[in-house]
């Protein structure tokens, strides 16, 4: 048997597979984010360890854990963990949506000027280098005891192994290193005031990456030997959970942020229009990547303001018919990443008038993610991604509406998959079986059987892209507001 266990923002989810893949038992433990200032997000790791082990003590109540063999992490990307020469936490994490590092971005690349050649990425603020590089700035104290640097999942890692060990799709997020050989960027790291020293070592997520601590694994009923995963960034092990192993293989998340991910033979960079190129979690395998900073979220947000449900908006908006809507909303909630690249951007709706209800508002922030995720899909076409099919996978993905609506504005099919909120966890789970067992992954990660493929609506195709249109003009008319509304504070 093996365990998946997704480190995400919002919640550490806890999955124990079958040999077979069956899904025995699950977890799911609420984690909340700290945002003390403007542009801030953080979270205190030892949040992610009280998680993970109530994770752990769910899944117990459900199944006995004798018969364990093998854990995989999947884990939210970028995030900064300080550790000191006696591993002690120096600060709260700062989270893959934190955007205070622009200046320090522009300075990094000054500092660097091939750094996107070398990483195939732009300087972002939600990258870690970039974090560090603010901290040497403004917490000189807290560097000067930095020791190690761990993404978020690997500090989990070092809890149950006392191994500081990364793999090579999570850590081709930090922005230190050299995609194209796999391997730490020593210019980098010394543009950051940091060596090799400082880093994990690194391995492929399908290998084999530390062993679980005997008095962890008495305590919690498993065998002794108990193998650890290399393991991957969530969106990585999202690929895994879906089966996207082979070129052109793709899905959409539709989770706290966005993600329109797409398997590649090659390392195939568009930095300039804020595209990811990050190795996959599997050999010899890479990946592209178009994110937005907020996808379910906006949902949440305007269920919060209106002290609704999520569920309840949508069945509200299920209720009407589906056609096209004129009100836009841009859902940049937390800035943007791709193509904008802009973590001041901020979100809107435009066309509100006394005839509209909440249900208009509901498909607009709807449309709008599909419209972001509409500019994702031009910028990876554009760097020359290859996509086949595509999975739809998150917690967003169990709205059918939102599904037809996506389907449409991207003009291509999408596959829904039974259990499709799990995809992390579960190819968390996956990586673990790989590891322990040495196995193909063509032989271990086939597609999930699809429940339902959601068609385009062809009579809303020339409707759906006259928004689009009116959606990316609005970007560029109101860059400078956002400018504007950052200079002031706002």
């Amino acid at each position: 048997m093996y365990i998946g266990i997704d480190l995400g923002t919002s919640a550490v989810k806890t999955i124990m597979m079958g040999d077979d893949q069956s899904v025995l038992a699950e977890s799911s433990v609420p984690l909340t984010i700290s945002r003390p200032h403007p542009l801030w997000s953080e979270q205190n790791p030892e949040d992610w360890w009280e998680a993970l082990q109530q994770g752990i003590a769910d899944l117990k109540k459900q199944i006995s854990l004798s018969e364990v063999t093998g854990i995989g992490f999947s884990g939210q990307m970028h995030g900064a963990v300080l550790l000191d020469e006696k591993g002690e936490v120096q600060r709260p994490a700062i989270l893959w949506n934190d955007g205070r590092s622009g200046n320090e971005c522009r300075e990094l690349e000054e500092r660097v000027p091939q750094l996107r050649q070398i990483t195939g990425n732009l300087a972002m603020p939600g990258f870690t280098a970039p974090k560090l590089c603010w901290v040497r700035k403004h917490e000189p104290e807290v560097f000067a005891r930095t020791r190690t640097v761990l993404l978020p999942k690997d500090y989990l890692r070092l809890k149950l192994t006392g191994e500081a060990i990364s793999d090579m799709s999570d850590s081709a997020g930090t922005l230190w290193m050299d995609t194209t050989a796999r391997d730490w960027s020593d210019l980098i790291l010394e543009a950051t005031g940091l060596t090799r020293e400082h880093m994990p070592r690194l391995v492929e997520g399908s290998e084999p990456g530390g062993t679980l601590r005997s008095q962890l694994a008495q305590a919690w009923g498993m065998p002794k030997h108990v193998m650890v995963a290399g393991s991957a960034g969530d969106n990585a092990a999202g690929a895994i959970g879906v089966g996207a192993v082979e070129p052109g293989s793709a899905f959409l998340s539709l989770g706290t942020s966005g993600v329109y991910f797409v398997v590649n033979s090659r390392f195939l960079p568009n930095p300039d229009r804020g595209a990811h190129a990050f190795c996959h979690c599997l050999p010899e395998t890479w990946h592209q990547m178009g994110v937005i900073l907020s996808a379910s979220s906006c949902l949440s947000w305007l269920a919060r303001c209106m002290k609704r449900t999520e569920g309840s908006l949508i069945e509200e908006l299920e209720e009407k018919p589906l056609e096209p809507g004129q009100l836009l909303f841009l859902p940049y909630l937390s800035g943007e990443r791709t193509p904008h690249n802009n973590p001041s951007a901020t979100g809107a709706f435009l066309g509100l008038t006394h005839a509209h209800d909440t249900s208009d508002m509901v498909q607009a922030v709807l449309e709008g993610v599909a419209y972001a995720f509409g500019d994702c899909q031009q910028v990876l076409l554009a760097a020359g991604a290859e996509i086949g099919e595509v999975s739809l996978i998150g917690g967003g993905s169990r709205s059918r509406r939102w599904a037809e609506i996506l389907a449409s504005v991207l003009q291509r099919p999408l596959l829904r998959h039974a259990d499709s909120e799990l995809g992390p966890a579960f190819g968390a789970a996956r990586l673990a079986m790989l590891a322990v067992t040495g196995r193909s992954p063509t032989e271990i990660c086939q597609r999930p059987p699809v429940s339902e493929v959601i068609k385009p609506r062809t009579e809303h195709l020339e409707a759906y892209q006259r928004q689009f249109a009116r959606f990316q003009s609005l970007y560029g008319k109101l860059e400078p507001e956002f400018q504007e509304g950052a200079a002031m504070g706002g």
